[in-house]
C-alpha cells in the first residue's frame, strides 16, 4: 500500500495521497481512480467465542477436524477473521471479526494489548519461581516472561494460576511452566486486552459485542466504526446488554490528540 501511495495511485477526496497522511471517517479513497469501500457490508462486527479444547483455529483442516469457522453466522460479504489463535488444546476466549483493520491492530505487538490465561498445573510455584517467570527465562533460545503471575486456588496436586502475556508466542504459557518443572493440565484464555470471556458463556457458544462495546473498543484502538444494521447472535436481551469489556488504559502508541477519531 505504501508503494501504491508513493507511485501516486491513491487519492483522498480526489487529491493524491501522501505517506503518513491522516484522514477522517468521511474521506473518499480511490486506487487507480476506483473508489474503495469504507467498511464491510455487514458493518463492523466482533464475535466472542468460548472455544472448546480439541477445536482448531485454521479455516480448513486437511485431517477433517472441527474448526472454529464451522458454525459462525453467515456474512453478506467478506469473511470472518480470527484475531490471533489458540492451539488445539487451549480453550477459552477467541475473538473473530469481519473487519481486517481491527484484527490487524489488535494482533500487532506495537498496539500493546495483553492476554490473560487461567492455567491449571500439577504442583505449585514457590516465590522464587514466580519472580523468575516475571523477570523472564530463556527457553529454547527465546527469552520468555509473564507480565504478571497470580495464584488463584487449588488443592492436592492441582493448582490454578492466572498469568498475563503481552505477546502470544507459540505454546508460550506451557513452555514457561515446563521450564519451572510443572506440566500444564488445562489452559484457558479469559481476556484479550479489554475483552473478557463472560462466565455465563458456555463452551462452544458465541456472543456478539453490542453497540456500546463496539464504540468503546474502536475508540480505544482509534479506528473508524461502521455499526452493523443487522443484529445479533444472542437472543438473550440481557446478555446483549451485558458489557464484555473491562476498563482499560489508553494505548500510548496509538494516542494522538490531533487524530479526529
Amino acid at each position: 500500500m505504501e508503494q501504491w501511495i508513493a507511485d501516486g495511485r491513491v487519492t483522498v477526496d480526489g487529491e493524491p495521497a501522501h505517506l503518513g497522511q491522516r484522514i477522517g471517517p468521511g474521506a473518499s479513497l480511490a486506487v487507480d481512480g476506483r473508489p474503495l469501500s469504507r467498511a464491510p457490508a455487514d458493518g463492523c462486527r466482533v464475535l466472542v467465542l468460548n472455544k472448546q479444547a480439541g477445536v482448531i483455529c485454521t479455516r480448513k483442516d486437511p485431517e477433517g477436524r472441527r474448526t472454529v469457522f464451522d458454525d459462525l453466522p453467515p456474512l453478506r460479504s467478506g469473511r470472518w477473521i480470527s484475531i490471533g489463535r489458540l492451539d488445539v488444546q487451549t480453550a477459552g476466549l477467541l475473538l473473530l471479526t469481519n473487519d481486517g483493520a481491527l484484527a490487524h491492530r489488535m494482533m500487532h505487538p506495537s498496539t500493546g494489548l495483553d492476554r490473560e490465561y487461567a492455567v491449571r498445573v500439577n504442583g505449585r510455584l514457590d516465590d522464587g519461581q514466580i519472580a523468575a517467570l516475571r523477570e523472564g527465562v530463556d527457553v529454547d533460545g527465546e527469552h520468555l516472561a509473564f507480565s504478571d503471575v497470580r495464584y488463584f486456588n487449588g488443592s492436592g496436586a492441582n493448582h490454578w494460576y492466572h498469568v498475563v502475556l503481552l505477546e502470544g508466542r507459540n505454546r508460550e504459557v506451557r513452555r514457561l511452566f515446563e521450564a519451572m518443572g510443572l506440566m500444564v493440565s488445562r489452559l484457558k484464555r479469559v481476556r484479550y486486552g479489554p475483552v473478557i470471556l463472560p462466565s455465563t458463556l458456555r463452551n462452544g457458544r458465541l456472543r456478539e459485542l453490542g453497540e456500546a462495546d463496539l464504540k468503546t473498543l474502536y475508540r480505544l484502538l482509534r479506528l473508524p466504526l461502521t455499526l452493523p444494521k443487522r443484529r445479533r447472535v444472542s437472543r438473550d436481551k440481557r446478555a446483549e446488554e451485558e458489557t464484555l469489556l473491562l476498563p482499560y488504559p489508553d494505548l500510548p502508541n496509538l494516542a494522538d490528540p490531533s487524530d479526529p477519531l
